[in-house]
């Protein structure tokens, strides 16, 4: 890829990252970017989840206060996360490009209303906040699906893992900590599965990996200064440009 290109998606990565730690639904920008920029659209997606990895490690570290006594509940999590983020993976990377190509202006236009509607979910969970002891067992049949889409494709992973978190535990400080776990978990699994096997650029993850990781330590530091409505407002606007994009192009 031209130094230009680089350049250009270094600075998108830097934007995703702080928008993952603000409002979430940066590789609505990052992915698309992409794909602008040449790279078919699996490559694109296999090379955005490979550069975004280092963002959701800096997230776990972040909420490491709300682990305490979760240790099991984690592993077990982790076990989900595993199974299903292959299991995505694997399908992304066996299934026709074309395919990929006919179902991602699906998947992009989910992620940016699942991205639309985050504020209330939130403010429901907020509702019901609660404690529960016992995971029901639907959860985990949930978090394997969620985890299936996060490896197949992962745009809005997080708002589906905080959701499904929030409405089982009725604690969404804990929900939100969790998703970060989960997340890493899968792009973990993505990234060596994507790694050994996947057409990634790791010319354009030398650039955008390290920007993603300070985009996303700085929007954590500014989350609560930035007014998130509108960053949400135009993250969706731009999920939608680009879902009927990619339909048309395809």
């Amino acid at each position: 890829m031209p130094a230009v290109d680089l350049v250009l998606a270094a600075g998108v990565a830097f934007l995703a990252g702080g928008i993952n730690s603000i409002a979430g639904g940066g590789s609505l920008i990052l992915f698309p970017t992409l794909v602008a920029l040449g790279l078919p659209a699996v490559a694109a997606n296999v090379t955005n989840s490979v550069a975004q990895w280092p963002g959701y490690l800096g997230g776990v570290a972040g909420f490491r206060s709300e682990y305490a006594g979760q240790r099991g509940r984690i592993l077990r999590f982790a076990v989900v996360a595993v199974l299903g983020g292959t299991a995505g993976s694997v399908l992304l990377l066996t299934t026709p490009s074309e395919a990929f190509d006919l179902v991602v202006p699906v998947l992009v236009l989910l992620a940016s209303l699942l991205l639309a509607l985050q504020p209330l979910i939130t403010r429901r969970l907020r509702r019901e906040e609660g404690e529960v002891r016992r995971d029901p067992a639907w959860l985990y049949v949930a978090l394997f699906l969620a985890t299936i889409y996060g490896g197949y494709f992962g745009g809005a992973l997080g708002v589906i893992l905080v959701g499904v978190l929030g409405i089982a535990l009725h604690r969404l400080k804990l929900a939100n900590a969790l998703k970060s776990v989960l997340s890493s978990v899968t792009a973990t699994v993505t990234v060596v599965v994507f790694g050994l096997f996947g057409d990634v650029h790791w010319d354009v993850v030398a650039v955008a990996a390290p920007a993603t990781l300070v985009g996303g330590f700085l929007g954590a530091r500014i989350a609560t200064r930035i007014p998130t409505t509108p960053l949400r407002v135009l993250i969706v606007a731009f999920g939608v440009v680009v879902s009927v994009y990619l339909f048309l192009r395809t």
